[in-house]
C-alpha cells in the first residue's frame, strides 16, 4: 500500500486485517504562554471561542497523529485502526495531546 489508512474504527472496508502488529502512539507535550492568556482572558469576559487555544490543540493533534504513522510506517504498517485521542494535564499550563491506536497489515478481499 502506498499511504497508511488512520481509522477510527476496528476494519476497514473491502479490506482484511492480516496482522495486528500492536499499538502505536505518537503524543506532545505543549505549554501556554503569556500572549495567548491575555487573549484568553478577555475573550472570556466578552464570551465565544478562544482562536489561539484552538490553533494550539489543533496543532498538538496534528503532531501527535503524524508521530503515531511514523510509528506506524517504521513497523511497515498498512494502516492503524481504533485511533483514539486523550489529553492530560501534565503540570499547571501544559498538557499533553496522545494519539494512539492499533497497527495493522492489510489485503484487498
Amino acid at each position: 500500500m502506498s499511504e497508511i489508512i488512520i481509522s477510527t474504527i476496528n476494519k476497514i472496508p473491502g479490506m482484511e486485517i492480516t496482522e495486528h502488529l500492536g499499538v502505536v502512539k505518537g503524543n506532545t507535550v505543549r505549554s501556554r504562554n503569556i500572549g495567548r492568556d491575555i487573549g484568553a482572558v478577555f475573550k472570556s469576559i466578552i464570551g465565544g471561542e478562544i482562536k489561539t487555544y484552538t490553533e494550539m490543540i489543533n496543532q498538538s493533534r496534528e503532531e501527535a497523529i503524524n508521530r503515531m504513522i511514523n510509528q506506524a510506517v517504521d513497523i511497515d504498517a498498512d494502516a492503524v485502526i481504533g485511533v483514539r485521542f486523550m489529553t492530560s494535564m501534565i503540570m499547571a499550563g501544559s498538557s499533553e495531546m496522545l494519539a494512539y491506536g492499533t497497527a495493522v497489515r492489510l489485503k484487498k478481499l
